[in-house]
C-alpha cells in the first residue's frame, strides 16, 4: 500500500487516538500513520468493502493536501500548469486535473474546485495527494506568480463519506446539505460552529462526499457521523479494493511523472479549449499523442480465479513482453482477480486475450473496459 519509502518518523492524522480507540490496525502509508482496517462486527477488508457498496463509509483521508490559491489573475496562473480550462470552472464547481511536469509527465493527479465567493476575491480549492503534497507545494510556489496566493491548509481534516446510503446519513445530520447538490459540486456550509467544505466526489465509484474541516472539530463531526446507522469507520485496504473495481488510478503506482495523460486514458482531463488553445505544460508532446496515438496504454484487465496479479507482474503476448501490471487485487464485487496495466496500443484492445506472470505462473487475462464496476454518481437530472 505504500506508496513511497516510508520516513523514519511518521506523521499522525489529527483522528489518530480516535482511529485505535475504533480497533484500527495502523500502517504507514504516504508518510502518516494510517488505519488499513478496523476489528468489529462491520471491520475487515472484505467486510469493509462490503458495507460501503451497500450502506456508508466513513475515511480519514487527511493525508491528503488541501490547499487554497487565491488572488486575481489565479485562474490564468493555474491554467498555466494544468490542462483545465479553470477559466471556465463556474463558482461550486469542481474538477479533476493533472499536474504537468515540462515534458508533459504527470506529476500528480489532483480536484480543483471554484470557492470564489459572490463579489470575492478568487478562490480555487485544490485536493492533492498525500504523497506527493510537498513536492507540488515546492512546485506551485516556484511556478505560481508571486501575486497569486498559496495557503497550505494544514489546520485541516479531510473525511470522505462513501456509499449509497451516504446522502441520507448526511442530510440527516446537515439539514438540506444535499438539496440541488450534484456529483462534481461543492459548498462552504457552516454547520454549528464547524467551518466546512463539502464536496460531492470521493475515490471508491459511489456516490459520497468529502467533507474538509478544522482538524480541532474533526474527531466530533467523525462520532456524529458514525452514529449514524448507515455510516461505519473504513480502511485503507478497502479503500484500494473500491477504487481499483471503480477504474481509477492511484498516483505512485498508475501514474507518475513516467506517464502522460494519453497513455493514462485520462485524455478527458486536457479539455476542449486547451486542445485548442494549448499553453500548458508538455502541450507539444501531449496535443500530438492525442492526434496520433500513444504507444502504450493503461488498460482494464480480467483474471480467471482468485489469484491477483501485483504492481509489476509482467504482461504477456505470446512469448513477448508487452506491459506491465500497475495495480491488481482481488475484486470482492465481481468475484475475480482485476488488475490495471500499461500495454502496448496493439495489445490493448478490448477482448485481447493476454497472460499475466504471477509468482513463475502464466494467469490467462483480458482486456476489459474501465470501471470494472460501474460508477454510480449522483447526477442531477438523471433518472
Amino acid at each position: 500500500m505504500s506508496e513511497h519509502a516510508e520516513p523514519e518518523t511518521l506523521e499522525k492524522l489529527p483522528l489518530d487516538a480516535w482511529h485505535r480507540a475504533h480497533g484500527a490496525r495502523m500502517v504507514p502509508f504516504a508518510g502518516y500513520e494510517m488505519p488499513i482496517q478496523y476489528a468489529g462486527p462491520n471491520g475487515g477488508i472484505l467486510a469493509e468493502h462490503e458495507w460501503t457498496r451497500t450502506h456508508a463509509g466513513l475515511f480519514d483521508v487527511s493525508h491528503m493536501g488541501q490547499l487554497m490559491v487565491t488572488g486575481a489573475g489565479a485562474a490564468d496562473a493555474l491554467e498555466a500548469l494544468l490542462p483545465a480550462d479553470i477559466s471556465a470552472l463556474k463558482p461550486g464547481k469542481v474538477r479533476y486535473s493533472l499536474l504537468l511536469a515540462e515534458d508533459g509527465g504527470i506529476l500528480d493527479d489532483l480536484m480543483v474546485t471554484n470557492l470564489t465567493g459572490e463579489g470575492g476575491e478568487p478562490a480555487y480549492y485544490l485536493v492533492v495527494n498525500g504523497a506527493a503534497k510537498w513536492d507540488d507545494i515546492a512546485w506551485l510556489r516556484e511556478h505560481l506568480p508571486d501575486e497569486i496566493g498559496l495557503n497550505h491548509m494544514e489546520d485541516r481534516a479531510l473525511l470522505a463519506l462513501q456509499g449509497p446510503e451516504a446522502a441520507a446519513a448526511l442530510e440527516r445530520v446537515m439539514r438540506r446539505i444535499s438539496e440541488d447538490f450534484g456529483f462534481m459540486e461543492a459548498r462552504r456550509w457552516q454547520f454549528g460552529e464547524f467551518d466546512l467544505i463539502v464536496s460531492r466526489s470521493g475515490y471508491t465509484g459511489e456516490d459520497g462526499f468529502e467533507i474538509s474541516v478544522a482538524a480541532e472539530h474533526a474527531e466530533r463531526l467523525a462520532d456524529r457521523l458514525c452514529a449514524e446507522t448507515e455510516v461505519s469507520p473504513i480502511g485503507l485496504g478497502a479503500r484500494d479494493s473500491l477504487r481499483l473495481e471503480a477504474g481509477l488510478p492511484l498516483y505512485g503506482h498508475d501514474l507518475s511523472p513516467q506517464t502522460d495523460p494519453v497513455s493514462a486514458g485520462l485524455e478527458f482531463a486536457v479539455s476542449k479549449a486547451r486542445r485548442k488553445a494549448g499553453g500548458f505544460p508538455g502541450a507539444e508532446r501531449i496535443l500530438k499523442l492525442l492526434r496520433d496515438g500513444a504507444p502504450t496504454r493503461r488498460v482494464g484487465l480480467s483474471l480467471e480465479g482468485r489469484m491477483a496479479a501485483r504492481e509489476g507482474a509482467r504482461v504477456f503476448a505470446g512469448d513477448s513482453q508487452v506491459g506491465t501490471v500497475t495495480s491488481g487485487g482481488f475484486s470482492p464485487t465481481l468475484g475475480h482477480a482485476i488488475a490495471m496495466a500499461y500495454v502496448d496500443a496493439a495489445h490493448a484492445c478490448e477482448g485481447t486475450a493476454l497472460e499475466l506472470e504471477v509468482r513463475g505462473r502464466r494467469l490467462s487475462a483480458r482486456v476489459v473496459p474501465m470501471p470494472f464496476v460501474p460508477h454510480r454518481y449522483f447526477r442531477k437530472g438523471a433518472v
